[in-house]
């Protein structure tokens, strides 16, 4: 993609909305839902890198209640033309078709490469990459398999809403993170997955979520990895204006 002349690509990620409640997520999902509404005005993309919801999961007639004012916004913005793409993260990893069929929306499962004005991004969640975190990696894998899935849709959604927000909540393997606190550059885990996929392929910018810590590390000349830290504590995101991506806090 070629951007246009003063268009911008947006990123985001870790909103959590729902944790951890109604009334604490309120105030948080409304200044998400106006930073929307203002990026959208010079916006050629948006990526939201998953962990929107503290806990989503799609039944077959069925998704999590709430969420209303920020299902609209994106439906608003897609209906206007700016494509928004969306990669699950830990605590939304059961997304099946009602993102892309309601809000023509598409969704990633893994990261994938992009490229805006020849500088090569590669995009995903950051969540089981990269050493280490093996107990999570092994949790992934049951909560992926698909007769798993099936097995959890015969629960009534009242109690399978309820029964994995306390878990997303309570358990440390099963939401997959990690205190919130910098390793130091080399014994972060989605660094040292960044410098082995330089090994393969250069590219500009790896740029991932889950860690909650808004972080730029030079991995080499050239090129950097971004963690856009989260909606929770930080409001941080990212944006790439044709030449070059930065951090920056909504206020």
């Amino acid at each position: 993609m070629q951007l246009p002349n003063g268009k911008k690509i947006y990123f985001a990620s870790d909103n959590h909305l729902g944790a951890p409640d109604r009334e604490k997520s309120f105030p948080r999902e409304q200044k998400f839902v106006k930073w929307l509404d203002e990026v959208k005005e010079d916006a050629a993309a948006i990526f939201l890198l998953g962990d929107l919801f503290d806990f989503w999961f799609e039944y077959k007639t069925v998704v999590p209640k709430g969420f209303t004012r920020t299902l609209g916004k994106l439906a608003e913005i897609t209906d206007s033309g700016i494509p928004i793409y969306y990669f699950v993260g830990n605590h939304d990893l059961w997304m099946n078709g009602y993102f892309e069929e309601e809000l023509n929306i598409p969704v990633f499962h893994k990261p994938k490469e992009f490229t805006f004005n020849d500088t090569t991004f590669f995009i995903g969640h950051g969540d089981g990459l990269g050493p280490g975190d093996k107990g999570y990696k092994r949790m992934k894998k049951v909560f992926t398999n698909p007769f798993a899935k099936w097995l959890y849709r015969w629960l009534h959604p009242d109690l399978g809403v309820r029964l994995a927000q306390y878990f997303s909540v309570k358990n440390k393997l099963i939401s997959g993170d990690d205190d919130v606190k910098f390793l130091g550059k080399e014994n972060e885990w989605l660094v040292q997955y960044s410098k082995k996929k330089l090994e393969d392929k250069h590219r500009d910018y790896f740029v991932f979520g889950h860690r909650h810590l808004p972080m730029e590390i030079n991995l080499k000349e050239q090129s950097k990895y971004v963690n856009l830290g989260d909606w929770i504590h930080y409001y941080t995101y990212g944006v790439f204006d044709g030449e070059k991506m930065e951090l920056k806090e909504y206020k």
